[in-house]
C-alpha cells in the first residue's frame, strides 16, 4: 500500500520563510508526524538560492544584486544557483528514503520518470531527463531539481518555469562554475524555456502523480520561524561560502 501523502499550497511572505518551511516539513516527516508530503509555492519577489555548497561570488552577479536590491539566500540541499521570482512554481517532495529511494541516483530517477510523464501528458510534448535532475524539452531547460537526505526521509524540491523574466536570470546569474553535458556552453538566455501554462494546471498533475489526495490538517509555525530566524535569516549561512 502507497504511504499517505499530504499536500499543501503554502507561500510564506519571505523567501526566508519560504526556505525555511522546505527544511521543517523533510523534519516534521523525519519526526514521524506526516509519512509524506507535497508542497507548493509561488514568489511574488525575485531572489537568488545558491546550492549549498555553491559559492555566491563563483554562482551570482552580487554587484547587480546589489545594486537592484535582489537578494540571496543558501537553500539546504545541492545543486546550482537559480532566479527566483514571479512566474516560478516551486514543489517540494519529502517521500521516506528507502527501497526504490535508496540513494541519491535511484531517488533522481524514481521521481524524475514520474515528474517527466506528468508534464508530458499536459505538455503534449517529448519531456526529456537530462544532467543529474533536469527536465527540458527539445534541449531547453524548465526544471532543476535536488535533494537533501536524512535518516528516514528524503527531500526533494525543484523550480518549474512558466513565466520567469530570464534576461534577469542572465543579469543574475554567472555562468554556472558546474554545466551538464547537454548544456553545451550555452547561456542561460538560450538554455532556459518557460512552459506558459498555469500553474494551476501543473499542479494538479503533480497531485495526480504523486496520489497526494489529502491536505496537510497542519504545519509547525514556531519550527519554520526558528529556522528563519536563526538560519535562512543570518549572512553566516546565506554567504558562508
Amino acid at each position: 500500500m502507497s504511504p499517505l501523502i499530504n499536500h499543501c499550497d503554502l507561500t510564506f511572505p519571505t523567501p526566508e520563510e519560504n526556505l525555511a518551511c522546505d527544511e521543517a516539513l523533510l523534519n516534521l516527516c523525519e519526526d514521524g508526524a506526516a509519512s509524506g508530503i507535497l508542497r507548493f509555492w509561488e514568489p511574488s519577489e525575485h531572489f537568488v538560492v545558491v546550492g549549498y555548497a555553491n559559492k555566491v561570488s563563483d554562482e551570482v552577479h552580487e554587484l547587480f544584486c546589489d545594486f537592484s536590491g535582489i537578494p540571496i539566500f543558501r537553500r539546504c540541499s545541492g545543486g546550482g544557483a537559480v532566479l527566483q521570482g514571479p512566474g516560478v512554481l516551486n514543489y517540494s517532495l519529502i517521500l521516506r528514503a528507502d527501497g526504490e529511494l535508496h540513494n541519491i541516483s535511484a531517488t533522481n530517477n524514481f521521481i524524475l520518470k514520474r515528474q517527466r510523464a506528468a508534464f508530458a501528458e499536459i505538455l503534449r510534448a517529448p519531456v526529456e531527463i537530462q544532467g543529474h535532475t533536469d527536465l527540458a524539452i527539445g534541449g531547453l531547460k524548465f526544471s532543476g531539481n535536488s535533494q537533501r537526505r536524512k535518516k528516514h526521509f528524503l527531500l526533494f524540491h525543484g523550480s518549474i518555469l512558466l513565466d520567469l523574466d530570464i534576461d534577469l536570470v542572465e543579469k543574475t546569474l554567472q555562468f554556472p562554475s558546474r554545466q551538464p553535458d547537454y548544456r553545451l556552453g550555452r547561456s542561460h538566455s538560450d538554455f532556459l524555456m518557460n512552459l506558459k501554462v498555469p500553474s494551476a494546471l501543473v499542479k494538479s498533475a503533480l497531485r495526480k502523480v504523486w496520489n497526494a489526495n489529502h491536505p496537510l490538517p497542519q504545519i509547525s509555525a514556531p519550527a519554520i520561524a526558528l529556522l528563519e530566524r536563526e538560519k535562512y535569516s543570518r549572512a553566516e549561512w546565506n554567504h558562508k561560502f
